[in-house]
């Protein structure tokens, strides 16, 4: 029988034995996330509803891409390798910042307090949440590039799965630090606006669905300062034949820095508030 709140008895047990051991974190987080996966599989409604969204992007949005210029653009590719990287980043934010949401359901039910006085480590707490977060969202991306194939999308398939990689090391910065939003707010009211307010302009300045060289020269000043826009330019580079190896290797070192911080500042707010 599972523990009030989700948590189960195998998971407190796993904490017991593993109380310091060198590999303690690495054992944990597999815990953390074998418990976190099967909340997932139960109730797997908020996956498909994460995928809905950029789905109905292709559907709606698509057929108007046949009337734009590739010359709008601004790359040497069809206007798919620009509007499928932009919907992949899209439901990497989306899909990963609300995922505190769950923390905060988690904290009332009694699930935080009783990690309290566990031998977990700390930062697995969040790895093992992040991990299965990931797994979901490179489901997520993988069927959405599937389905963007008969639309019209032409990628080879090492360049799919680096995109897919890409936008899962974007997921998990997002992922950390909306647990980490989650764990100092503990109130939904607050998170909500919260996210909505960072990650919709973080959006809207990354030219998602249109490349930010159609912009005027302010908003394309805007956009150079947000980190997000050099990964979508770095994804459609990728998907790209030709595209610049330097735009790639710069959006990828930009996921990879946003990763650090998000997991730095996500296990510090753990260990803070577990402790």
């Amino acid at each position: 029988m599972s523990a009030p709140g989700g948590a189960s008895p195998a998971l407190a047990v796993g904490r017991a034995a593993v109380g310091t051991r060198p590999n303690g974190v690495v054992v944990d987080t597999l815990l953390v996330f074998r418990r976190a996966m099967r909340l997932s599989l139960r109730n797997p409604v908020w996956v498909i509803i994460g995928l809905i969204q950029p789905v109905l992007y292709l559907g709606l949005f698509g057929p108007l891409l046949r009337k734009l210029p590739l010359s709008t653009s601004g790359h040497g590719g069809d206007n798919w390798r620009i509007f499928v990287p932009g919907l992949l980043v899209q439901l990497g934010i989306f899909g990963s910042s609300f995922v505190g949401f769950g923390l905060i359901a988690e904290y009332r039910a009694g699930v935080i307090e009783r990690m309290r006085v566990s031998p977990a480590s700390r930062t697995a707490l969040l790895l093992g949440r992040v991990l299965r977060d990931v797994v979901v969202l490179v489901v997520q991306a993988t069927i959405l590039v599937a389905v963007a194939i008969p639309f019209g999308l032409r990628v080879s398939a090492v360049h799919a799965v680096a995109g897919v990689v890409m936008v899962a090391v974007l997921g998990a910065s997002f992922s950390s630090l909306s647990y980490s939003a989650a764990l100092r707010l503990k109130s939904e009211d607050a998170l909500a606006p919260l996210l909505n307010g960072i990650a919709v302009p973080l959006l809207l300045l990354s030219g998602i669905l249109l490349p930010m060289t159609l912009a005027p020269g302010w908003l394309r000043g805007l956009s150079d300062a947000n980190p997000i826009k050099h990964v979508v330019d770095g994804l459609r580079a990728l998907f790209i034949p030709g595209g610049s190896d330097a735009t790639v290797v710069w959006g990828v070192g930009i996921a990879l820095a946003l990763v650090g911080l998000g997991l730095l500042l996500g296990a510090r707010t753990f260990r803070r508030e577990s402790s």
